[in-house]
């Protein structure tokens, strides 16, 4: 690894601007623990670009990049495809970290950025319960479920045995209009972008392919009007 910055073309620039997304989603899914860090290697003296949860160390957008991260740098790139490197270390208070430096590699292939996480050891249990649990007030119904199936077809009945078993106990809905809205809530799921998905729904409500197709154009013509 060169001392020296590097020039980024105007491609690699957009690839990392594109994880900067990507340092807010982590860090809103791991919490107030972490410091989730976005480096630029075209200029090591402000290398940050994006930092979350910088109160950790202090560090803002605009800072340089540290001494233990060229170095992790350097050691990845002399091992031939490999792309991270985790380790354990400490900040200068003395506290232990769990680390992972990732390099961000541009069109050329080679590293362009990198995305550096911090996991601070010595945060409290409470900090990372509240930060690793629902809050008290969510309720079942709030809960965001999400199925896990082995085969798009075991995807695609799972979600049409969810929508058909809340439909069915939803007194409010009239007999004749339930495959209709079961139709309705599975394209708002996304289902019929699946292949073949309409052939394993029509025969799971024992209805033809043109009927769901059928009901597919109407709600796709009601949201046009």
């Amino acid at each position: 690894m060169p001392e020296e910055s590097i020039k980024l073309s105007e491609a690699d620039k957009a690839i990392l601007e594109s994880y900067k997304t990507t340092v807010d989603g982590l860090a809103e899914y791991l919490g107030e623990n972490y410091e989730i860090v976005l480096h630029s290697l075209e200029n090591i003296d402000k290398s940050i670009i994006k930092i979350v949860n910088g109160f950790h160390t202090g560090r803002t957008e605009g800072g340089p990049i540290t001494d233990l991260a060229l170095s992790m740098l350097s050691k990845i790139s002399s091992e031939k495809g490999k792309n991270f490197e985790s380790y354990f270390s400490k900040n200068k208070k003395g506290e232990s970290l769990k680390s992972s430096t990732i390099v961000i590699r541009g069109t050329s292939g080679k590293p362009i950025g990198l995305l550096c996480i911090n996991f601070y050891l010595n945060a409290s249990i409470l900090s990372w319960v509240r930060s690793n649990t629902p809050p008290a007030q969510a309720s079942d119904n709030a809960t965001i479920k999400e199925n896990f199936s082995k085969t798009t077809e075991e995807l695609i009945l799972k979600s049409f045995e969810e929508t058909q078993m809340q439909i069915t106990a939803d007194n409010s809905i009239l007999p004749s209009l339930k495959n209709k809205r079961i139709i309705e809530i599975l394209n708002e799921k996304e289902i019929f972008k699946i292949k073949n998905s309409v052939t394993v729904i029509a025969k799971q409500m024992n209805i033809s392919k043109n009927t769901v197709y059928l009901h597919l154009r109407s709600l796709k013509n009601t949201k046009k009007n």
